[in-house]
């Protein structure tokens, strides 16, 4: 668990590394299958481009990106954010990938959001945390439910994606609404 900044019960976030950029995070933002229900997938994604957004987000003030790890067999999964932070308005936006398809369905991406959202609300001082997502993304949109945000709204026909346009649903969560998960052992 090298570099562990915020641990679960399965998993723990860390810092990207440049070394992720050689693994197999550029391949999936190439998989149509994993950019189904996302903005991703529309430009070819090299490792090149992997390490700028690396250094680029390791040094934003705005925006806190972590790699989604597997205790067991220290295993990058994924990649879960704060982003657009407001400082002024005490808001963020929360956005997650899970690359590995081999951990869909396994409650990895409430593990690693609660982890997430616990933080901005607390060591963040984060009043609201909000997510949006494609209409025909029912995994995301569980997500959002199970990590008790409340559907706020739809933009209609707002993306297009693989040829359609979709509407894009709009999620939200107060600090004041969240459950802070128990302590761990």
């Amino acid at each position: 668990m090298a570099h562990a900044f915020l641990q679960g019960e399965r998993l723990y976030l860390r810092p990207l590394a440049g070394s992720d950029a050689k693994g197999r995070y550029p391949e999936w933002l190439n998989d149509s299958a994993v950019c189904r229900g996302n903005s991703h997938h529309v430009y070819p994604y090299s490792e090149s481009k992997a390490l700028d957004y690396i250094s680029q987000v390791n040094s934003a003030d705005d925006a806190l990106v972590l790699a989604v790890v597997l205790k067991q067999g220290d295993t990058h999964i994924g990649n879960v954010a704060l982003q657009a932070i407001h400082w002024l308005y005490r808001s963020a936006e929360f956005a997650i990938l899970l690359g590995e398809k081999e951990a869909w369905g396994k409650g990895y991406g409430v593990e690693a959001g609660t982890l997430l959202l616990a933080h901005g609300f607390s060591a963040v001082n984060l009043n609201r945390i909000a997510c949006a997502t494609f209409s025909n993304n029912p995994g995301m949109r569980k997500l959002a439910l199970a990590l008790g945000m409340r559907e706020e709204g739809i933009r209609r026909k707002a993306a297009f994606k693989s040829g359609e346009y979709l509407d894009v649903i709009e999620y939200g969560i107060l600090r004041d609404e969240f459950r802070f998960p128990g302590p761990t052992a």
